[in-house]
């Protein structure tokens, strides 16, 4: 456990040194009024019945995720800027109203203060994913935590997040203005993209490859390979790409979703 922390302090600081000292332009422009543009949008659940999480880990979540979508909604990335995730919200705290909430932390469930902000962060990797935008920094889940129930992503197309070194990064490579919109309904996380032109192109992300190993120390792991094709305007592929690969150790018997169907 020390040798965490002290990981933790060692990565935290270098962090800060990159943020304030290297040539990255961070972007920090909030613009009150919404771009006409949707360039994409997709929303999450907020609330979700999981084995072995009580409910009221869920509902601190909520307040959680208000306090950081006021800091990062409405944020706009100019033509060579990055978006940090979080230079941007901050780092969580009591002081600033956060409050208990689910960290997964080395594939187990605990509380934390701040917890469930990764559902923000997983929803802006997604939608940047189906923008022109260019991911420069994100990490994958080391653990699979729950079965395939209801998913409707491809495994492994989230990014976690842990303040401040795991951060998420976007950079802004076009020559257009894009802004981050974000905002909660009573039952829904909501994310979208937005700009002041029609964009010419258009993505569709999926899962080229999928696969399960067993691991000579007993367990098992998952692993799979996200691509993502490029359109254009007449909805002609132009581009296939390779986007990111994940490997996650399983925290459940895998196969166990097929054999119930099965049944």
């Amino acid at each position: 456990m020390l040798r965490i922390k002290i990981g933790r302090a060692y990565y935290t600081f270098r962090r800060y040194i990159k943020w304030y000292f290297g040539k990255k332009i961070f972007a920090k422009t909030m613009e009150p009024q919404l771009y006409p543009v949707t360039v994409y949008r997709h929303q999450t659940p907020l609330l979700r019945q999981l084995r072995d999480v009580e409910m009221w880990l869920q509902h601190n979540k909520i307040k959680n995720l208000e306090i950081a979508v006021r800091k990062i909604n409405k944020i706009i990335i100019k033509p060579q800027e990055t978006f940090s995730y979080w230079k941007i919200i901050g780092k969580p705290t009591r002081r600033k109203g956060y409050v208990k909430g689910m960290v997964l932390f080395y594939g187990h469930f605990r509380d934390g203060i701040g917890g469930g902000l990764c559902q923000l962060s997983n929803l802006i990797y997604w939608i940047t994913l189906h923008s022109p935008l260019t991911v420069e920094e994100r990490h994958r889940h080391s653990y699979d935590v729950f079965p395939d129930s209801n998913r409707t992503q491809p495994f492994g197309s989230g990014a976690t997040c842990v303040y401040n070194y795991i951060d998420l990064q976007i950079k802004n490579n076009t020559n257009h203005t894009y802004q981050l919109h974000i905002y909660l309904t009573k039952e829904n996380l909501i994310g979208e993209w937005l700009t002041v032109e029609t964009p010419e192109l258009s993505y569709e992300v999926y899962e080229k490859e999928h696969w399960i190993t067993h691991e000579l120390w007993g367990g098992h792991m998952r692993h799979n390979i996200i691509h993502r094709r490029t359109f254009n305007k007449y909805k002609e592929i132009i581009n296939d790409e390779y986007i990111t690969e994940n490997h996650a150790i399983m925290m459940y018997q895998p196969f166990l979703q097929e054999a119930a169907n099965s049944e």
